[in-house]
């Protein structure tokens, strides 16, 4: 194992780490804030940041393929073709997101109805997504842009901006909610509005970062004139990099249809473990991420037995990481719901729910770090069948059966995503074992051997 590359990987996850518990903590600040109003307003929340996050997956198409595209090409030196893919990137997912907005927008009471919501929350799911909805682009730029930054080693930058983000979100949470300062108290209309400004000033912020700290320059003629072969190639890798995700949140859409039989209060209790367990998950997201920019890096330079050990030795640390964890979390997450909610039932069943993370977080973490190490090299395709296959095809007819055949609620559903976790981490080990994904590698390094040495 070359170890000069464990610090490379630690060097850009910490400040991706970082930023993803700054991001999850917008999400706790929501709940935590708005559990103090009622359980159906957390409820309304949690749904429909259900339904945005499989929409921000669809923009991850494009952010995801020239993530991969980007990291490639600097790891061979070509960055000639970097500010291409930077400007079709960019470009592309502004369109998407137009789209997008003014669907969601319209078909926000649609949306309601698809989901069985109880007719309470129904009307709070209408306030805050046509706030949310009409403003998704914004996000979806903001995604872009940190994703280029990020490709670039860049990840102290989005780290600080986010931190920003998350002062201004909790500042209006706290005047919209709480009515400080004479502020109208707006419920969840007004998390709705501190969320979309905020996001607005941080794609400000990094859009000034990307001009000026970027190692190359991106002709405004490459955002205009988008040439097909940087869009086919950005999509090629995009799609099916953003498939295994978008599958994975689809049956959770799915799930979260059938627990919403049981009405509010168990929709509720969803809301509050996930809060929890998403902070479990985010160690392994971000040393996925932190992983993936330097295997993309190393398989531009061609250095893929380099990429095959680092991925082995990263996966070790972040499966015992997601191990302690995940008990430690268990351990005190009757004390910690405490934060969010006084009602004894959803403590019960939410803690009931953290005690299955124990073994079904440590898969999630082992299967993040390959995929995320595959898409890396390219090998995009098989992810995604296997995405498909397990979250869909074996997930949706299993948590059905236990969750309401057999009367378990959550329970069934999580035990469902931890049979799947673990089938498909299986898998995806023996994917990387075999190296099938050495012949995956889109790009060939511009330079001789002695030069790809003093990477």
């Amino acid at each position: 194992m070359n170890t000069v590359q464990t610090p490379r990987v630690f060097q850009v996850t910490w400040p991706v780490l970082v930023q993803s518990l700054l991001f999850m903590l917008m999400g706790s600040a929501d709940t935590f804030m708005l559990g103090h109003v009622s359980s159906d307003a957390v409820a309304a929340v949690g749904a429909c940041n259900q339904v945005v996050n499989l929409v921000l997956l669809l923009f991850n198409t494009v952010s995801a393929g020239s993530a991969v595209l980007i990291t490639q090409y600097l790891g061979a030196k070509r960055i000639e073709e970097c500010a291409k893919f930077t400007g079709a990137s960019f470009t592309l997912n502004f369109a998407l997101g137009i789209l997008v907005s003014a669907m969601l927008f319209t078909g926000r009471n649609i949306i309601a109805h698809l989901l069985h919501l109880p007719p309470e929350v129904v009307r709070l799911v209408d306030v805050y997504m046509s706030m949310i909805g009409s403003t998704i682009f914004v996000q979806a730029l903001l995604g872009t842009v940190s994703t280029i930054l990020q490709s670039n080693g860049m990840t102290r930058v989005t780290m600080f901006v986010t931190f920003g983000m998350n002062i201004v979100h909790i500042i209006g949470n706290y005047l919209f909610i709480y009515g400080a300062f004479g502020v109208p108290k707006l419920g969840v209309e007004g998390v709705a509005i501190s969320t979309s400004v905020s996001r607005l000033l941080a794609l400000v912020a990094l859009m000034a970062a990307m001009y000026r700290m970027l190692p190359y320059h991106v002709p405004f003629a490459d955002y205009i004139r988008i040439h097909r072969d940087h869009a086919v190639r950005i999509l090629k890798v995009g799609i099916p990099s953003a498939g295994e995700p978008i599958a994975y949140e689809v049956s959770q859409l799915v799930m979260m249809g059938f627990m919403g039989t049981y009405g509010a209060t168990v929709l509720a209790t969803r809301v509050y473990a996930q809060n929890l367990m998403f902070y479990i998950a985010t160690f392994g997201y971000s040393l996925g991420f932190g992983t993936q920019i330097v295997v993309g890096h190393l398989c531009g330079a061609g250095k893929l037995e380099e990429a095959y050990r680092l991925v082995w030795r990263t996966q070790r640390m972040a499966f015992a990481l997601a191990v302690v964890l995940s008990v430690a979390i268990a351990c005190s997450s009757h004390s910690l719901f405490h934060i969010f909610t006084s009602s004894h039932a959803v403590i019960d069943m939410s803690t009931q729910l953290m005690f299955i993370c124990i073994i079904l977080e440590p898969g999630r973490t082992f299967n993040i770090v390959i995929i995320q190490s595959m898409r890396a090299a390219g090998d995009v395709k098989f992810p995604v069948l296997m995405g498909m296959i397990f979250p869909i095809g074996m997930g949706l007819p299993l948590s059905y059966f236990l969750g309401i055949h057999l009367h378990m609620a959550l329970a069934g559903v999580w035990w469902t995503i931890c049979l799947d976790e673990w089938v498909r981490a299986v898998i995806m080990s023996i994917r990387w074992r075999s190296k099938v994904w050495q012949s995956k590698v889109l790009v060939q390094p511009k330079f001789s051997d002695a030069e790809a040495a003093t990477l």
